[in-house]
This record gives structure tokens, C-alpha cells and sequence, in this order.
């Protein structure tokens, strides 16, 4: 049951929600605006408000939901974490997309949200924080990446919430390399 729970929430990951978004009410593939990503942050870059806030609640219940099928089909904490990484790599590597995706800041949010909620919470804060700050989207994900172990330790949370959370942060940080490298040159895009 816990390969076919994995499976289910990698599948559900996969589901690339900006793509489908952007061409069924926007008529516009989003992998040729842009930045080229399918993530929230491009769908309202392309699409306005109401698209990226819509891209963001289907990635982020990407999450929610393949945390909430593993509790209910398999209910141990190792089964739940895993589950919840396998649909934030789904959505990194789509298999929808060639194994192409997102970043997977919301579908992780998604995740820490029924993991770690008052580590979720911190992070929102955080992210938006540094956003309104300095207008990089990207340097806020990086951002609540890194805080998010810091803060599963500060809160005492069992160690494989700890180690859950040093290999998604690990994750989403390595597909931000590009928007590091930009920022670094002083050439990312502002929100």
C-alpha cells in the first residue's frame, strides 16, 4: 500500500496545474511567457492576480492532499513525509512535462502546512517579508526554504520532519540556482 500511496502523490505532484490553468480559461501556455515556468509566481506574471492565485491554491492542494491520502491510506508518519516529498517532486518532475516543472515552493507549502503548521505559518511570514522588501520572489522562496529546517528544530519536531525538511529545502533551492545566479548579477526579475 505505501508504493501505491507514493505513486498516487507523485501522480498528483505531477498534475501541472499552471499549464492547465493558463490554457483552458487564459488560452496561454505558460512555458512560452515569461519566465517559461508553470509555478505562481510566472501565472500571474502572465496571467494577473486571479490566475496566480489560482495556480498557487491548486499547487499548494497538491500538497495538502497527497499528505491527507497517505494519513488515510497508510496513516504512519514515515508513509505521510514521503508522500508529501513524492508530490513536491512531482511537480519539480513532472511526468506530464517530460520531467519538467515548477519549483515547488506551494506544493511544499502545501506539504509543511498539515506537516508543521506553525513552521508554515513563520515561513509565509518570512517569504512575504522578504518580498515586499526587496520584490524577488525567488530570494523569498530561497529564503523560507532555509528557515523551514532551522525552524522544525527550534520546534522540536522528530527528526524525520527534520531531515523531510533539510531535503525539500535542498530541492527547491538547487531549481532556484538560476534565479541565484541572477540576483547575484543584478539581473532577476522583480515582482
Amino acid at each position: 500500500m505505501l508504493v501505491l500511496t507514493l505513486i498516487l502523490a507523485y501522480l498528483l505532484g505531477s498534475i501541472p496545474s499552471g499549464l492547465i490553468v493558463g490554457k483552458a480559461i487564459w488560452h496561454k501556455d505558460l512555458r512560452h511567457y515569461g519566465s517559461g515556468n508553470i509555478g505562481a509566481t510566472n501565472a500571474y506574471r502572465v496571467l494577473g492576480r486571479k490566475g496566480g492565485a489560482l495556480v498557487f491554491l491548486l499547487d499548494f492542494l497538491k500538497g495538502e492532499l497527497s499528505v491527507l491520502l497517505a494519513s488515510l491510506l497508510v496513516a504512519t508518519p514515515t508513509s505521510i513525509i514521503l508522500a508529501g516529498f513524492f508530490a513536491i517532486v512531482g511537480h519539480m518532475h513532472s511526468i506530464f512535462l517530460q520531467m519538467k516543472g515548477g519549483k515547488g515552493v506551494a506544493t511544499a507549502l502545501g506539504v509543511i502546512s498539515i506537516l508543521m503548521p506553525k513552521v508554515a505559518v513563520i515561513i509565509v511570514l518570512v517569504w512575504g517579508a522578504i518580498v515586499f522588501a526587496t520584490r524577488y520572489v525567488s530570494l523569498g522562496s530561497i529564503t523560507a526554504a532555509l528557515m523551514t529546517p532551522i525552524l522544525a528544530i527550534a520546534f522540536s519536531y522528530e527528526k524525520m520532519y527534520v531531515i523531510f525538511s533539510i531535503v525539500a529545502a535542498a530541492f527547491i533551492i538547487i531549481k532556484h540556482k538560476d534565479n541565484i545566479a541572477r540576483i547575484r548579477k543584478g539581473r532577476e526579475n522583480r515582482f
